[in-house]
């Protein structure tokens, strides 16, 4: 194969690779028990995944799902049914009902059309008025013609037009989903994290109670966020703008991550959603660590969580003054052992309650973006991978050695690299190839992603 065919082969990877789509917006499907929501959510989707059942309270976890309609893509959370009054179990359920709302850009409220307007339902509307929210009325279970004069009674709810649809059989789905996209917002153009003079944004991540409000309030320089002993305080992401070594930066709070376990129970569930959310639009993350106690399960799943979403990453221990000798030696050992896929972040040790070392952070959030950010000339990384295969080329396996024949930076934020091979390469060589291209030419704070387009046989031209 020639240059010239590599060139075809790699055309296109650079603009496609360095946009970044935007936080889907959320719609959030409510209404009283056994109203047909999760069918409806059955049918949005195009699959079967919301669990039905023809009994009430069936739908007790949060369940997000992704969508897509005309092109627009939104993210669709099935609620439990709706009581405003419940107690026990219910309450829950509709607290969590509650919350989705909070959180939602739209809110599909759907009602039984066959029973018609309920006690019920009308002190949901309430609800809904109060919450501000776009919301777009469904009448369920309009299974024909018929039916349809059932559906306009529900115009007496005072929330708009009735959008009558079967949500077993699918009628009037589609004209339901135009209405949900002209009530989302304005579709965000998607990220291309250029430097157009705005704030960089940047997520504060962490276990419940690490100290990230204290964090923020250190960096503000007054009480911005709440702070209390009692874990997950925070519930919702707070955006702030923070002016720091003379430039503005975008810090957002986020609720502490628990527990796999905790994750689908009332608020935590959110938490994780919006914490997520967050994530994808920042450029950045610093997870704060309590250096006090041994790294956890979920300090490492946060750490791979940013690693996943391709963000810069800067690693601070909170409470480091408070470390005697034999507890820093010990800290040190667990990061060498524990934090094996990330051990190209920044590392600050800080202290949020007393702000010491709190000077070390802007210059290591920096450094991570200038990582994350980096480019190497195609000409100057092909020498550098011609270097490294004869220096040390991949082993022989079953009699074949496969080869890396050429190579480009797809993109950047974060870097990712194509390499053209004649044969797969064993992962244990694509962590050697991570590694020298760290040694070589930095990358600090980022994650690297490297990909293999391997060149398929082709038989003799005649």
């Amino acid at each position: 194969m020639s240059e010239s065919e590599y060139d075809i082969e790699v055309a296109g990877f650079g603009d496609e690779a360095e946009r970044e789509l935007p936080p889907a917006p959320v719609v959030a499907v409510v209404g009283r028990p056994n109203v047909g929501k999760s069918t409806l959510v059955n049918r949005i989707i195009g699959r079967r995944e919301a669990v039905v059942e023809d009994v009430p309270g069936v739908t007790r976890d949060r369940v997000a799902y992704d969508a897509t309609w005309n092109g627009r893509r939104f993210t669709v959370v099935d609620t439990g049914g709706w009581l405003p009054d419940a107690q026990g179990l219910a309450a829950a359920i509709a607290e969590q009902a509650r919350l989705a709302v909070d959180l939602a850009d739209v809110v599909m409220f759907v009602v039984d059309a066959t029973v018609g307007a309920t006690d019920v339902d009308e002190a949901v509307v309430e609800i809904l008025r109060r919450s501000g929210k776009p919301v777009v009325l469904v009448a369920n279970k309009v299974d024909d013609v018929g039916a349809e004069s059932d559906a306009a009674l529900l115009w007496s709810l005072g929330i708009g037009e009735p959008h009558p649809v079967s949500a077993v059989h699918g009628r009037g789905s589609g004209d339901l989903l135009d209405a949900v996209l002209e009530a989302l917002p304005a579709e965000a153009p998607p990220e291309t994290f250029t430097d157009l003079g705005g704030p960089r944004r940047v997520a504060l991540l962490g276990r419940p109670n690490v100290g990230k409000s204290s964090l923020l309030n250190k960096l503000a320089g007054e009480t911005r966020a709440v702070v209390d002993a009692v874990a997950g305080t925070t519930r919702d992401p707070i955006d702030e703008e923070i002016q720091l070594g003379g430039k503005t930066w975008r810090f957002i709070d986020t609720a502490g991550i628990r527990r796999r376990h905790r994750e689908n129970q009332g608020a935590d569930f959110y938490a994780i959603l919006r914490t997520q959310s967050a994530l994808e639009r920042a450029e950045v993350a610093v997870v704060l660590v309590d250096a006090e106690e041994p790294l956890a399960e979920q300090d490492l799943r946060i750490i791979s969580m940013v690693v996943d979403a391709g963000r810069a990453l800067v690693i601070a221990y909170n409470k480091w003054d408070l470390l005697d000798e034999e507890r820093r030696h010990y800290l040190e050992r667990e990061i060498d052992r524990q934090l094996h896929n990330a051990r190209w972040a920044p590392r600050v040790n800080v202290s949020a309650k007393t702000g010491r070392h709190m000077e070390k952070l802007v210059p290591a959030i920096e450094t991570a973006l200038e990582g994350w950010n980096t480019r190497v000339p195609t000409a100057k990384l092909n020498q550098f991978f011609a270097d490294l295969v004869n220096a040390h080329p991949h082993p022989i396996r079953g009699g074949k050695q496969p080869k890396i024949l050429f190579a480009t930076q797809a993109g950047v934020r974060p870097p990712r690299f194509v390499l053209f091979t004649s044969g797969f390469l064993e992962e244990g060589y694509r962590r050697f190839i991570e590694r020298r291209l760290r040694e070589e030419f930095g990358f600090e704070g980022t994650p690297i992603d490297i990909t293999m387009k391997i060149r398929e046989k082709r038989g003799r031209r005649k």
